[in-house]
């Protein structure tokens, strides 16, 4: 890869580039496709691109750190890394690249390695990250999703936003009736002033009410303001608490430049199965918004997930009728999602076996009450496990040591009941954090080893608090 691009400038080529772009937004805003404040929006969003990309890059640059190897350009349809390295000066939103990162905060960095001929360690978990820089998001893409589904969300939400305030002081038919009018209204042209539309569509006779209704209606997110990916990056990490340290860092370095952060990775709820956390970070400034997309997912997960891309694409886009119905498509994904799970977890498993020996000889030589070697793991994430859950499997652990359902096999020296119970809670701790738990019951970690057998134990009692 070379600083030009059809033998064109980088620059000169990104320049042409956002030309088109805002050629693309102006033709939509003269066929009324979009509104005024939209346009200005995406004239904010894809005008400088250059500069906005780089900015991408050096923020990469401050929550990582120096890459660790070469930076390398990315094919997005073979799923690969082109084995041409590039330099800063060939870094273009045109285009997108791949670079290896060290997550230094990692608390378990260096603890995940297995032995094996003579003195060779291999790690099995190491806390590179692979970053995956998106190029810019196609403005055509842009307009479908602002004018298609973010807009749908949003007439439905103002319309729901309207009737529930309505509903609260006035007839539930009057408050139906508004709903419906807003629906009729927005249907015939793209809005995104839902406050002016709705007080013109209710009239007058609501005098009372208009003051409370502005203000819920002012909360509803406009369509453009939904649109968060024309810059993203997706980091591929080995664990899942991995990634939750990385996100946790960023809300701590940048707090007042944090949009949204949304941690999906212990959802079992999502239709397709999905697990994924995602950040957003604005890397404009507080008079203009550029917001870059932050995707966190574990690099087993990924390799799923790029298998069941194309069929979601076709789903999204309704061109099912082709191949396969919309159903039949999101059961496919939904399938390989599950698997991807299986594979990530049968890790963890693998994990908690090479962590045992390691956490009881840890335990022996700890002073105190304090596993040093182990200081700073991650906290047990409350998104999903209130407190009392976590308590209720810990006391469930305590019992089950106390009958000697599990026990320290081939221990370094005598253990009493104490540190067995120190070395069983801790590694179901790990679990917690680590491990992704199923949407379905009927399945286990297919080994007869004691860490194996402790895995199922706790994954199991996980499945009983989902179905509650």
């Amino acid at each position: 890869m070379s600083s030009t691009i059809d033998d064109i400038d980088v620059f000169a080529a990104t320049k042409l580039h956002d030309e088109k772009n805002l050629s693309i937004v102006e033709d939509a805003f003269k066929s009324g496709r979009i509104d005024a404040a939209t346009h200005d929006y995406l004239v904010n969003l894809y005008t400088d691109s250059m500069d906005w990309f780089r900015e991408v890059f050096l923020t990469i640059g401050k929550c990582f750190g120096a890459p660790k190897a070469a930076v390398h350009a990315y094919d997005y349809e073979n799923d690969c890394a082109i084995n041409s390295p590039i330099t800063i000066s060939d870094i273009n939103p045109l285009e997108p690249y791949l670079v290896n990162h060290r997550l230094d905060e990692d608390p378990m960095r260096n603890q995940f390695f297995v032995s094996t001929h003579g003195h060779q360690i291999d790690l099995a978990v190491s806390s590179i990250v692979t970053v995956i820089v998106g190029a810019q998001k196609s403005v055509s893409r842009a307009i479908d999703k602002i004018t298609g589904k973010y807009y749908n969300d949003y007439v439905n939400e103002v319309a729901q936003t309207a009737y529930d305030v309505i509903a609260r002081t006035e007839r539930i038919a009057s408050a139906r009736a508004v709903s419906d009018k807003i629906h009729e209204t927005f249907e015939k042209s793209f809005i995104t002033d839902a406050s002016a539309s709705v007080l013109r569509i209710i009239g007058s006779g609501h005098e009372k009410i208009s003051a409370e209704l502005v203000r819920a209606l002012d909360k509803v997110r406009t369509p453009y303001a939904r649109l968060e990916d024309v810059w993203r990056i997706k980091c591929l990490f080995d664990l899942v608490p991995q990634a939750r340290t990385f996100i946790e860092r960023i809300c701590n370095m940048w707090p007042d430049k944090i949009i949204a952060v949304r941690d999906k990775f212990f959802d079992i709820t999502n239709p397709r199965g999905y697990r994924d956390a995602k950040l957003i970070l604005n890397i404009g400034s507080a008079e203009k918004i550029i917001p870059m997309e932050i995707i966190c997912n574990v690099r087993t997960f990924f390799e799923f997930e790029h298998q069941t891309h194309g069929a979601y694409e076709q789903s999204r886009r309704a061109e099912t009728k082709k191949v396969k119905s919309a159903a039949q498509i999101e059961n496919k994904t939904e399938i390989l999602h599950l698997e991807g799970v299986k594979k990530y977890n049968a890790i963890i498993c693998d994990c908690v076996e090479d962590l045992f020996d390691r956490i009881g000889w840890n335990i022996l030589y700890s002073v105190g009450n304090e596993d040093m070697l182990f200081d700073g793991f991650p906290k047990i994430s409350t998104i999903y496990y209130p407190q009392k859950i976590t308590d209720i499997i810990l006391e469930k652990v305590d019992n089950a040591v106390e009958n000697e359902v599990f026990y320290v096999q081939n221990a370094p020296a005598h253990l009493t009941k104490d540190q067995e119970i120190r070395i069983f809670r801790w590694m179901a701790r790990f679990i917690l954090v680590s491990a992704m738990p199923y949407s379905y019951s009927d399945w286990n970690v297919n080994t007869d080893t004691m860490a194996g057998k402790f895995f199922n134990f706790i994954m199991k009692e996980l499945q009983r608090y989902y179905k509650k």
